[in-house]
C-alpha cells in the first residue's frame, strides 16, 4: 500500500457515520399569493422581477438593459450567450462577463431567494463573478418558506446549494450602503417557464 492509499484509507476510517436529518416542522403561511411574496422579499433585497414571454424577450431586456456589446454567459440552453461555458470552463475566466443566465431550480416566496446547485450553475463563478445576474424562473416552482426546501430532493441530493437573495451588498456602520461589492451589482428574475 503506497503512502497515499493509506492515508486515504485512514481518511476513509474516520469518517463520521451517517445521522438522520432533525424533523423541521412547517410553519403557518401567510396564505398570500406567492409570487406577489417572492417579489416583494426579493425587492427589498435589491433583485426586481421582471416578465418575458419568450427567450427572445430574455435576450432583448438584456441588450437594452446592459447594451448590445455586453459579454453574456449563460448556462442554460434556452438564452444564447456570446461566451461559452461548460463544466471545464475555469472559473477565473468568469471574472470579466458583463451578464451571466441562470435558470433557478425554484424560488422561495418567505425570502424572495432562487435556488441553484452544481446543476444550474454548470461552473459556480457565474454566481459571483459577472457583473449581472438574470435569473430565469418558472413561476410554478416557487415553495412558500425555507422550511420547504429543507424537504425537497434536490436539497438532499445536490452535491452543494446556494440560496441567492438579490445583489450583493455590504453598508458600513453609517449605514451607507454598496451593492456588487463583493459580487454581482444586479440580480434580476424573469418569470419564464421552460419552453
Amino acid at each position: 500500500m503506497t503512502t497515499r492509499e493509506a492515508f486515504l484509507a485512514k481518511v476513509r476510517a474516520a469518517q463520521p457515520e451517517a445521522r438522520q436529518r432533525p424533523v423541521v416542522p412547517l410553519f403557518a403561511s401567510p396564505g398570500s399569493d406567492l409570487r406577489e411574496r417572492f417579489t416583494s422579499a426579493l425587492a427589498g433585497m435589491g433583485g426586481a422581477c421582471v416578465d418575458a414571454g419568450s427567450a427572445a424577450e430574455v435576450l432583448a431586456l438584456i441588450h437594452e438593459r446592459f447594451g448590445a456589446q455586453a459579454s453574456i454567459c449563460s448556462a442554460t440552453a434556452e438564452v444564447p450567450g456570446t461566451r461559452a461555458l461548460s463544466a471545464d470552463t475555469p472559473p477565473a475566466s468568469l471574472q470579466d462577463v458583463d451578464v451571466g443566465v441562470v435558470r433557478a431550480r425554484f424560488g422561495v416566496a418567505e425570502t424572495g431567494s432562487v435556488w441553484f446547485s452544481e446543476q444550474e450553475y454548470r461552473v459556480n463563478a457565474i454566481g459571483y463573478l459577472v457583473q449581472h445576474l438574470i435569473v430565469l424562473l418558472d413561476p410554478a416552482q416557487i415553495v412558500d418558506g425555507l422550511q420547504d426546501v429543507y424537504r425537497r430532493p434536490d436539497f438532499r441530493d445536490a452535491r452543494y446549494a446556494a440560496l441567492v437573495t438579490g445583489p450583493s451588498a455590504t453598508a458600513d456602520i453609517e449605514g451607507v450602503l454598496i451593492r456588487g461589492a463583493q459580487g454581482v451589482r444586479s440580480l434580476t428574475v424573469v418569470w419564464l417557464a421552460p419552453q
